[in-house]
């Protein structure tokens, strides 16, 4: 029993204590003035934050490259730059949720371009089949966030050097990894309690349903057709556009960035210029 009460009392301290070392944090360590200027106007869909967002934003990031493990492969060079702009990305849908809705894992793994994953999928007729995956960013869960930093860059880019509305791997990914804090990506993260759950789960499956039938016709859309495979990465790619193009998304999907206004705290359409 005494292990019990012991264990039950670390838990209850545990956020006490990581409170108390995330403002210890903040207060030993800094980002250097040039280095965060020069990333910040790298991403223009940071454009618009108000001085107290910016500064959140910041200490985000601080708290993000403290806690987290960024580790570079395949010949990549893990610079101050490319780490700064990985957790400014990752960190702006939390803006104004916390950090704990990172909680679980601790890696992130940056290749130099499109990596393989190996697959197995099991069918119905209990024959295992196997293929390799070239992906362009991965969320696992309970593990790591994998990234290329090409797409990343890619991300970011004006659409004369092949950038693409609305699309962003990092705030895809991460997306994931807050779609899976309740435990399997679904495409519904748990809405908060000041929001209206019924609404919240009709808005996604109708914008769902619609979007698979704009990819099956061929119809124009802002979003990935990637999205359509599963409501978990329609989410994902509403995230993104959400975020990078929120003009866009409105008009197309007005429900679903609505919703995402309330889930994410945050009112990008309000703060970007339209294109």
């Amino acid at each position: 029993m005494p292990c019990v009460i012991i264990a039950a009392h670390r838990n209850a301290f545990e956020p006490v204590l990581r409170s108390w070392r995330r403002k210890r944090v903040l207060k030993r360590a800094t980002i250097d003035e040039t280095l965060w200027r020069r990333v910040v106007t790298r991403l223009p869909f940071l454009a618009g934050l108000t001085d107290d967002e910016a500064r959140r934003l910041r200490e985000l990031a601080l708290l993000f490259l403290h806690e987290k493990e960024l580790a570079a492969v395949g010949g990549l060079e893990l610079t101050d730059e490319i780490r700064l702009a990985i957790a400014l990305q990752a960190c702006l849908p939390i803006l104004n949720l916390g950090l704990d809705f990172y909680d679980g894992w601790v890696g992130v793994v940056v290749y130099p371009g499109e990596f393989r994953v190996r697959r197995q999928e099991l069918d119905e007729d209990g024959v295992m089949h196997e293929w390799d995956d070239e992906l362009s960013g991965e969320a696992f869960p309970g593990g790591p966030v994998a990234l290329s930093w090409e797409d990343v860059e890619l991300g970011v880019a004006p659409a004369a050097d092949g950038g693409e509305p609305g699309y962003n791997v990092v705030i895809h990914e991460f997306a994931h990894k807050i779609d899976m804090l309740k435990g399997e990506a679904d495409g519904f993260p748990a809405p908060h309690p000041d929001m209206d759950a019924a609404a919240w789960q009709r808005a996604l499956e109708s914008a769902y349903a619609r979007f698979v039938g704009m990819v099956e016709r061929d119809k124009e859309t802002l979003l990935d057709p990637y999205g359509a495979e599963h409501p978990a990465e329609f989410f994902a790619v509403a995230s993104e556009a959400f975020f990078t193009d929120p003009h866009a998304l409105r008009a197309e999907f007005p429900g679903v960035y609505e919703q995402l206004r309330l889930f994410y705290r945050q009112d990008p359409g309000a703060r970007l210029p339209r294109a």
